[in-house]
């Protein structure tokens, strides 16, 4: 079978919530052996347009992360305080790399306005002030933005770049993918698609339906609100560049990037590339739905059913596929036993959480069977 007559499951899935006049568009791309397979867009998008990724985004850190790490400049044990002095009041003195990587640092809704983050100054004075909220490394909790900030400033401390810089010269542009950005000036922001809001959130009882205990969508979302992702059009937090939120992409280059981690064409990442990404570092359970976390360093890995559908890899992946979703339905993950590459983006920010991750499951299983019979 051809990689087009395969992939036809895909485009039909992924156009689907286009022509129903739910989402106002969508990319998706597949890639495999260093090359594009795919690179489709659908709705009211051109072809090049260009998308906020979300949290999508922590690949990005995680991968000058990873360098640093291969060249010694960092240890996974050092503490972040080592780096960043501000971040050391209130007992935070201790939260190590890891566990800034894994989201087990203990502070997962400390704030961050954008006139903050882009300020060096401004973020300090946040730093300082940040309290935890569980003892450090004892338990997992998502931390949508605060940690990859201080990521951040670990890497400025080490490299005396500024982190976006960094991202750009030592993880992007040497695989030419110059579309691939975190914190676009304004000037280069014409070709990012306007993010909407879209649909309407589930009940608590389709909520209990599915997770199985009862919950409030506010409780299951946290600072990730629709207001919170619709102000990611404002185009100054489009330059802030939010280290674990705020990248911007099309769907091509982001595929092409796993691509990249996974061949290791320049040698940026050395042979211990795949065990920083499939590794599990942390399994300690999701404190809404109870499953393990499945965190490598960095990154999300699928592990077995039916804990990998929960985490959006789907159906027909291996249990050592790894990668990172974002908020309003981005897909972007690898699998490295098959070589395949997939990613998704939309403009539309849906609401209805569990429709949400049925379209991840459902276009991420299509990519797994194409992928089988070619």
């Amino acid at each position: 079978m051809t990689d087009a007559a395969a992939y036809a499951p895909v485009l039909e899935r992924a156009r689907r919530e286009i022509d129903e006049g739910l989402l106002p568009s969508c990319q998706l791309a597949v890639a495999r052996q260093g090359e594009l397979i795919l690179h489709e867009t659908f709705g009211d998008a051109a072809p090049d347009q260009r998308y906020v990724i979300f949290s999508c985004t922590k690949a990005l850190i995680a991968a000058v992360i990873w360098q640093l790490l291969r060249d010694g400049e960092l240890r996974l044990d050092d503490t972040a305080a080592g780096y960043v002095e501000a971040f050391a009041s209130n007992g935070k003195d201790g939260i190590t790399i890891e566990q800034l990587l894994v989201h087990t640092g203990g502070f997962p809704t400390a704030p961050m306005p954008p006139a903050d983050g882009a300020d060096p100054n401004r973020r300090a004075e946040r730093y300082a002030r940040w309290r935890t909220t569980f003892e450090p490394g004892t338990h997992f909790e998502y931390h949508p933005t605060a940690g990859h900030w201080i990521l951040a400033d670990v890497i400025e401390a080490i490299t005396g770049t500024d982190y976006r810089t960094v991202v750009h010269e030592r993880v992007a542009a040497p695989h030419g993918l110059d579309r691939l950005r975190l914190g676009e000036p304004v000037d280069r922001q014409g070709d990012i698609a306007t993010i909407v809001a879209v649909g309407e959130p589930p009940t608590p009882a389709e909520l209990e339906a599915v997770i199985g205990v009862p919950l409030d969508i506010a409780d299951l979302i946290g600072e990730v609100t629709a207001d919170a992702l619709v102000g990611f059009n404002d185009p100054m937090t489009r330059a802030v560049g939010f280290p674990g939120a705020g990248g911007i992409s099309d769907a091509a280059s982001l595929a092409l990037f796993y691509q990249a981690l996974l061949h290791d064409p320049h040698d940026l990442w050395g042979p211990d590339r795949m065990a920083w990404a499939t590794q599990v570092r942390c399994d300690l359970p999701d404190p809404v739905r109870g499953n393990p976390a499945h965190r490598s360093l960095g990154l999300i890995v699928a592990g077995d059913p039916p804990d990998a559908q929960l985490r959006g890899f789907g159906h027909g992946g291996s249990p050592r596929t790894f990668g990172h979703d974002g908020a309003g339905g981005q897909i972007a993950w690898c699998d490295p036993d098959s070589g395949v590459s997939f990613v998704y983006l939309t403009n539309g920010m849906d609401q209805h959480v569990l429709r949400e991750a049925r379209r991840k499951i459902g276009l991420s299983s299509r990519v797994a069977r194409a992928t089988a019979a070619t």
